[in-house]
């Protein structure tokens, strides 16, 4: 397929009825070149027709409704809005100002029981500069405050799936999954040892497994122990955080003595146990950009883990370059595992379809197709080179600004 279409395309992409950003929910995209996952694949030139925010149909030989604003893509290509993984969106601002940093923690009495949903701020500035990058959705993962060294509490806490759309309430979905650090730092906060954090993480969990009590070993609260529950029951996922080789094995057999659903993060050395990750189908979110060790955990990091890992059967989600400020690189991170190897298709499914699949929203999320949220992003190029833009933004079918507090700055100075 071609990848990029010339400057002039993109700029007489035309609406034939103009509506205000947000604001239209009844539309369709003709002469489309769609690029989705799922049944539908790749179109090279049709059509998709919104009704209500959520998708009526889509593909080749779509009839348009008479009267329905029409959206000339003008062989544009036309993905699903991506979803953004490994984000603290909505709960960061300034990482040198610590009022503005919502992620974390120090109480000791909260660990598993931490909920980042409660933080949330939908006018975030980082928020609109995300969705410029082609972001629809991000998923929000707590992270570790270790100002207090004496606090020896394993788990992160909950994570939450947010829309970036404006004007839409930001949360999406609260607890899809309980946030473990493990590896170097992880063992940093359960007694400096590998040996000990694994040995405390069954101790822990053959509590939690018990009747509720007063009071708990290694600073549980009864709200820890309450919010580890859906873990071991299988309704929650444990997002571990993890990089070496070794320590992958130890997690995999971990999930497998207490039946949990694990999603993998990080995993620099997840190629080298691939068929053992996909034999025990477990996802894992990766940045494939990663491929210089920042410590020993990570010696065996490789630039072809995205490849290896597709390769061998492991569902894998592509994040970005940091938590808040740099999410929207994910799509480069994404071309970049394509140029080592990554299939293309799968290189978009990692940004799209296979986030939505991980958390359990893929019903309605992460292609286009019949029925899902009208999440769509048409582009000026390929979406998975660092030029190309976004000439559209769309989250629920509803039209979003292509500006950010960046953007304003720029031309209020550029004057």
């Amino acid at each position: 397929m071609q990848r990029r279409l010339p400057v002039f395309a993109a700029l007489t992409l035309t609406l034939a009825a103009v509506a205000p950003p947000a604001a239209a929910q009844n539309f369709a995209i003709t002469n489309a070149h769609l690029v989705t996952p799922g049944p539908v694949g790749e179109v090279a030139n049709g059509s998709v027709v919104v009704r209500d925010g959520r998708i009526a149909a889509v593909g080749a030989d779509i009839a348009i409704p008479a009267g329905m604003r029409t959206i000339d893509a003008r062989g544009a290509i036309v993905t699903p809005g991506l979803i953004a993984v490994n984000t603290a969106l909505g709960l960061v601002e300034v990482s040198s100002v610590g009022g503005s940093i919502d992620n974390r923690t120090h109480n000791s009495g909260i660990s598993a029981s931490f909920d980042v949903q409660y933080g949330l701020n939908p006018d975030s500035t980082l928020i609109p500069i995300a969705r410029l990058g082609g972001i629809t959705h991000a998923v929000v993962m707590p992270d570790y405050d270790d100002s207090d060294k004496e606090r020896e509490l394993p788990f992160a806490g909950k994570a939450a799936l947010i829309s970036l759309g404006e004007g839409a309430a930001t949360l999406h979905k609260a607890g899809i999954g309980m946030m473990l650090e493990l590896g170097e730092d992880g063992a940093a906060r359960i007694g400096g040892s590998r040996a000990a954090e694994f040995v405390q993480l069954r101790q822990i969990f053959d509590l939690a497994r018990q009747p509720v009590r007063e009071d708990y070993p290694f600073a549980l609260s009864q709200a820890d122990v309450a919010a580890l529950k859906p873990v071991l029951a299988g309704t929650m996922p444990l997002i571990v955080v993890v990089h070496r080789a070794a320590d992958i094995r130890q997690v995999l057999k971990l999930a497998r003595d207490y039946k949990l659903r694990i999603i993998l993060s990080g995993a620099e050395e997840a190629w080298r146990v691939a068929d053992e990750i996909a034999a025990a189908n477990v996802p894992v979110l990766i940045n494939p950009t990663s491929n210089i060790p920042a410590n020993f955990d990570m010696l065996g990091a490789s630039l072809r883990n995205a490849a290896i890992l597709a390769a061998a059967g492991v569902e894998i989600a592509i994040g970005g370059n940091d938590a808040g400020h740099r999410v929207r690189e994910m799509r480069y991170n994404a071309g970049l595992a394509v140029s080592r190897g990554l299939p293309y298709a799968v290189g978009i499914e990692a940004l799209t379809l296979a986030p939505a699949h991980i958390f359990g929203v893929a019903d309605e999320m992460g292609s286009i197709a019949p029925g899902k949220a009208a999440d769509m992003v048409i582009w000026d190029g390929d979406p998975l080179e660092p030029l190309t833009l976004p000439t559209a933004i769309f989250v629920g079918g509803k039209e979003q600004p292509l500006t950010s507090r960046a953007t304003e700055l720029g031309e209020r100075y550029a004057r």
